[in-house]
């Protein structure tokens, strides 16, 4: 069992996106790589504790790879685009991959290096060790299972067929 925490705009999608996915154990939206401790939404919506939304994804490291793990985070981020994806715009929405270790800091780096090409504007997405993490609120858990039809900037069917859960 691995962790990697995901930041590719508003949580909700991302979560969404990557509790479909065959290997993905666990997912938990929070906010990370900020100034302040155990911060409101309301705090890091206003960009002054520098927490980005983040997707803590728990994975089984024998059914699915951290490269395959990062392959479906390109799918539905724009890894060209600073502080934004989709129409949600500011620091908190800023794309990013965090990690615990130097082995996935290395898969990381050659991951990005091999995706490059194929963008005509460098890759912005912020790659740092993790700082620290802090549960969002209840209600922000799981949010696109409670409420169907809520807000979502990701085509959750971008994940093929075969990739999801049964």
């Amino acid at each position: 069992m691995k962790k990697i925490w995901l930041a590719g705009g508003c949580f909700w999608g991302v979560e969404a996106y990557f509790q479909q996915l065959k290997g993905v154990l666990a997912t938990k939206v929070g906010y990370g790589q900020g100034t302040r401790s155990n911060p409101t939404y309301e705090q890091v919506c206003s960009g002054a504790t520098g927490h980005a939304e983040i997707c803590e994804v728990t994975y089984d490291e024998n059914a699915i790879t951290l490269e395959k793990v990062l392959e479906h985070f390109f799918r539905i981020i724009d890894p060209t685009s600073l502080n934004r994806q989709g129409p949600d715009r500011g620091t908190q929405y800023r794309s990013g991959i965090y990690f615990t270790d130097e082995p996935e800091k290395t898969t990381i780096a050659a991951f990005i290096q091999k995706m490059q090409p194929g963008y005509q504007a460098p890759i912005v997405v912020e790659v740092e060790p993790l700082q620290s993490f802090y549960p969002a609120e209840d209600y922000h858990q799981n949010y696109l299972q409670r409420t169907p039809g809520g807000y979502c900037h990701i085509n959750l069917g971008l994940a093929a067929p075969e990739e999801r859960r049964q």
